[in-house]
């Protein structure tokens, strides 16, 4: 057994101690009452927070403030942007659409479709003060008609008459669409357009591309049907007829007080250019289909891009053209006939060329003349010691027509030209000039209500020929014969107690027109398709009963823009002296084209240089290199009614209208502060 282990008896003390310890303190716990828990109470302050008066006042300022200067940013916004005087139209629009569209031509076809759909919005631009009509400081009388100024806009803006109401908008008076051809063409192939920026000016090659006849005509009577169904008279052919007949007392083209919309016509590339009743056909076509719908139709016989046109510039080939389509217009369906223009090139100058083409106008009874186009010239590079960059010099190499303000100076001198030939009036032909006897067959058209059976007709180059002989109203009434029904004794008992002459609605009484000064008479021999009556003559004045009322015109800002109607409560001041009228005309056509003269005159220019008043005097309208008003102030001096721009607008925006009407304002302004003095 092993021995017993002996703990020291230090370590028995210790663990005696520690056992003492252990069982005292279980005995003190076990006797000692139970401490009760209790929970504490801390306060806490509510989080929450109550707004006072005074901040949700603050919070509803702060909400008004923010709200009115949003609205007023956005309409102060709108008014500017759809304002054409504001200047991000030229210096910020333009650019852009240069840079997102390189191609001009892409370029132009976007921006006709920014414009279209900004019209349908409301929210395209446009012209805000109609200062033209309060103020009238501008207005000019153009077939029959007082608009409100004399700027236009040339064809190939709106080939397919998309945006003519958005045009209208942009301040012109006439507005002028097309060409349209009868069957849709794509023209030439691209690219056929390019910009020379260095000189603000374009050289294309279109090829007078078109939807065609049908698809312009279409589009011209949906605005007509637009028309009469926002005012009130309904999609029923008959407000179709009320407006196209002029009851609405608007211009059945344009549909716009004071303005005219002219519409283009010209042949298809695939018509041969050497079969002219062929030719002729093309253009009858086209004016049956869009006469009833336009102010003015203008025979495009001068484009550079269209093979073989430019010949059709000879007074042979010309005058069979326009005559067919002087019949072909006084045959529409509307009360009102349109007028008739001829367009034509600034190449062909000579004074040859200018006779001819001024020969056939009287012949066939043409009521006016556009006298520019593009040109297949290429002016002078810039101004001396500048370098043409290398690409624009290339360009000036392609092929087809420049327009750009370089072209001004030719304009301006072809207007003085033709103003001079036209006032002469109808002079003798040369024999050797005089068209052939080949017979042309101009079917007339026949109204869908059988009002009238109309014949066909042949009329012979031989015929035409004659007018520029003898007398052209003669020449007129010979052609008129052969439409005529034969004559009855009802007829003639019939005719007996009717009056010769029917007065203009102009000069009654109750004439609800005479105030606004819009004419729609029907036309007569003497002025072939155009709104205006013919005075009468002294042997005519017994058989008029009552006697017409005479409108004595209002002094004009100078000659070529014709009568005008002063401002409201105003009335025009008399100038210190009063020059004989035939002097102040010779000088303006005499005068230098830097000159600013603006004499007032109480007559028509052309009327008076001519000497005589046998003759309605033609229209000219002037396009090609106008730029600004007092350009445009130069070219109506010269002679012309109405300046038409296309190049100035590519390069200046939609406010370029705008802008040309101020700086005629200005220039005539400054011009009659020596007078006042």
């Amino acid at each position: 057994m092993p021995p017993r282990l002996m703990r020291s008896p230090y370590e028995s003390a210790t663990g005696l101690r520690r056992l003492f310890q252990q069982q005292w303190q279980r005995q003190i716990c076990s006797r000692s009452p139970a401490r009760p828990t209790t929970s504490t109470t801390h306060y806490r302050p509510d989080s929450r927070r109550y707004q006072s008066t005074t901040a949700a006042a603050s919070i509803g300022i702060r909400g008004y403030l923010y709200g009115t200067l949003t609205l007023l940013v956005t309409g102060f916004g709108y008014l500017y942007i759809t304002d054409t005087r504001a200047s991000i139209h030229q210096w910020l629009v333009v650019p852009t659409l240069r840079i997102l569209h390189a191609d001009p031509e892409e370029a132009h076809h976007a921006g006709i479709r920014y414009i279209k759909g900004l019209y349908d919005l409301n929210l395209h631009p446009r012209e805000r003060g109609d200062r033209d009509d309060k103020v009238g400081d501008l207005k000019v009388e153009v077939f029959g008609h007082v608009l409100n100024n004399p700027i236009g806009t040339s064809a190939g803006i709106d080939k397919n008459a998309e945006i003519p109401d958005a045009l209208f908008a942009l301040g012109p008076a006439i507005v002028e669409v097309g060409g349209a051809t009868p069957l849709p063409q794509e023209g030439n192939p691209q690219p056929r357009v390019f910009r020379i920026p260095s000189q603000n000016a374009l050289i294309n090659r279109y090829g007078l591309n078109s939807e065609g006849v049908e698809h312009v005509a279409m589009q011209l009577r949906e605005r007509v049907r637009a028309f009469a169904y926002h005012h009130g008279l309904g999609l029923k052919p008959e407000s179709e007829r009320i407006i196209l007949d002029g009851e609405a007392e608007v211009p059945p083209g344009s549909m716009v007080p004071g303005k005219l919309l002219a519409v283009q016509v010209a042949k298809n590339k695939t018509t041969p250019d050497n079969d002219i009743q062929a030719v002729a056909r093309d253009y009858v076509t086209c004016v049956e289909h869009l006469a009833k719908y336009a102010d003015i139709l203008v025979v495009n016989v001068s484009s550079p891009n269209t093979p073989g046109l430019r010949d059709l510039q000879a007074i042979g080939p010309l005058t069979t053209i326009l005559s067919a389509v002087v019949d072909a217009a006084k045959s529409t369906d509307r009360r009102t006939k349109p007028a008739v223009m001829v367009k034509v090139s600034p190449d062909e100058d000579s004074d040859a060329q200018i006779d001819g083409i001024c020969s056939a106008i009287w012949s066939a009874g043409v009521d006016g003349v556009i006298v520019g186009n593009t040109t297949k010239k290429r002016p002078d590079p810039v101004p001396r010691g500048y370098v043409m960059p290398a690409n624009e010099a290339k360009l000036l190499s392609e092929m087809g027509g420049y327009s750009g303000p370089q072209m001004f100076g030719r304009t301006l001198n072809l207007v003085k030209r033709y103003r001079a030939k036209l006032d002469q009036g109808p002079g003798e032909e040369d024999p050797s000039q005089s068209p052939s006897t080949t017979k042309l067959q101009t079917p007339a058209k026949v109204p869908s209500d059988n009002r009238s059976q109309v014949k066909a007709t042949q009329v012979t180059l031989a015929e035409t020929s004659n007018t520029a002989t003898g007398d052209p109203v003669q020449a007129s009434v010979r052609r008129d014969e052969q439409r005529l029904k034969p004559l009855t004794k009802a007829a003639e008992a019939t005719s007996t107690s009717q009056s010769p002459i029917k007065l203009p609605e102009r000069h009654t009484k109750n004439s609800k027109l005479e105030s606004a000064g819009q004419l729609f008479e029907p036309s007569t021999v003497n002025s072939v398709a155009t709104a205006i009556a013919p005075p009468p003559s002294a042997a005519d004045n017994g058989a008029l009963s009552p006697k017409p009322q005479q409108v004595e015109p209002t002094p004009a800002p100078y000659p070529s823009m014709g009568p005008t109607t002063p401002p409201p409560g105003q009335v025009t001041p008399p100038l210190p002296s009063q020059e004989p009228i035939t002097s102040a005309l010779t000088s303006h056509h005499t005068a230098q084209s830097t000159s600013m003269q603006i004499p007032s005159v109480t007559e028509k220019p052309s009327a008076i240089n001519s000497g005589s008043k046998d003759f309605e005097p033609k229209v000219i309208f002037a396009t090609g290199g106008i730029t600004n008003g007092e350009q445009c102030l130069q070219i109506l001096n010269a002679g012309a009614s109405v300046c038409q721009v296309y190049t100035a607008m590519m390069y200046g925006g939609v406010g370029t209208v705008t802008r040309m009407k101020q700086e005629m304002r200005d220039a005539m302004r400054k011009q009659a502060k020596p007078l006042e003095r």
